[in-house]
């Protein structure tokens, strides 16, 4: 156990962000964020219509050193104050991923600073501490662009998964909806820009397994449902108007945001079936960051008298702080890993249930 200051470097380059932080935690006070650097990749991938993961993984290449160069400046501090590095090291984009587990390797052997590997999805999940000093247990919907499941967040390598999505995540379900209305990348603030023009109960699109009395999701056929009502729309019209567009954005917002909340009901009272205590509600990733979402979580948790946490929008997408963050959890619990850390483009948070996604040769993604 460490229960000194602590000052962890934080790398994370899972997907088309590369990021570096530097956090601090002394016991009994809040984390300090004493730098934070990310490096956005839209414009290498915006005439793709999506993340190209070459272009993402030589683009880290090229930016992580830089990154980290800033982080440690911004915080005006050099590589013989930290006390650890932590690194994602899944799940992700595997050339990415690996590329951060590089240069954390270098650092540490150059260094003899510890090493500590971090699931993204752990670092996600963990963020409420990082941000409003949340302790476990607490109940974490964790929604990004490639992931989207309930988790009883017990300790830093302790999770239970109550639930998720069987097929798209809602962050991949904003992208190809975005695709389909002509609209940029990524999806989701593109959709939420659009939605406000629109109307969100013109077009009649489905709320799907909301008849399952269990938090199961699934977000493709809504998805599907976009595009024959785009084709529709484009058909009684001779083509996509902007009103159209806008109303269609709107529409299938709300419905995510539905599916989430009702979900997010069922997902609260497991919560007091299992622990008996008043549960702390808390979103991390990505489309935590949409308003409209944030809103109606908030009521949900009011009406179930849950504390609601949601991390400022900084912290919601990608960033290295909350990997710092969870390095330093780990580290403090004795975690450290050797030079023979691997990358993995798979690492499901909770591995003692069957896999909600499929396997193949890559390993159970949820």
């Amino acid at each position: 156990m460490h229960e000194l200051e602590v000052t962890f470097l934080g790398i994370e380059s899972s997907c088309d962000d590369t990021a570096a932080a530097v956090v601090r935690h002394v016991p009994g006070q809040m984390p300090s964020i004493l730098s934070s650097v990310v490096m956005g990749q839209t414009e290498l991938h915006e005439a793709f219509g999506g993340v190209v993961p070459e272009i993402a993984a030589r683009a880290h290449a090229e930016k992580l050193d830089i990154a980290v160069e800033r982080a440690l400046r911004n915080a005006g501090l050099t590589l013989a104050a930290l006390d650890g590095v932590a690194v994602t090291a899944g799940p992700g984009l595997i050339g990415g991923v690996l590329a951060g587990v590089m240069l954390a390797k270098g650092i540490a052997a150059g260094t003899g600073l510890p090493l500590v590997g971090v699931n993204h999805l752990a670092a996600h999940a963990l963020t409420p501490g990082l941000s409003d000093g949340l302790e476990p247990p607490y109940l974490c919907l964790l929604v990004s662009g490639g992931h989207c499941q309930f988790l009883l967040v017990h300790g830093a390598e302790a999770f239970t998964r109550v639930g998720g999505t069987i097929d798209d995540a809602p962050g991949e379900a904003f992208d190809k909806t975005a695709r389909i209305l002509g609209l940029g990348q990524p999806g989701g603030p593109a959709i939420e820009a659009e939605a406000k023009a629109g109307d969100p109960n013109r077009f009649a699109l489905p709320r799907p397994l909301l008849d399952r009395p269990d938090c199961t999701m699934s977000f493709s056929g809504l998805k599907t449902a976009v595009l024959r009502a785009r084709d529709q729309a484009i058909a009684a019209a001779g083509g996509l108007r902007r009103a159209d567009r806008a109303d269609l954005a709107a529409s299938f917002q709300r419905a995510v945001r539905d599916v989430l909340s009702e979900k997010t009901r069922l997902a609260l009272r497991l919560y007091r079936d299992r622990l008996g205590d008043s549960p702390s509600l808390a979103v991390a990733g990505g489309v935590a960051a949409n308003a409209e979402i944030r809103a109606a979580l908030t009521e949900v948790a009011a009406e179930s008298g849950a504390r609601f946490v949601a991390p400022p929008l900084s912290l919601c997408t990608d960033n290295a702080a909350m990997v710092a963050w969870a390095g330093i959890e780990r580290f403090r619990q004795g975690g450290q890993d050797g030079l023979d850390l691997g990358a993995r483009p798979r690492w499901p948070l909770d591995r003692s249930q069957p896999a909600l996604l499929g396997s193949g040769r890559k390993g159970a993604k949820a």
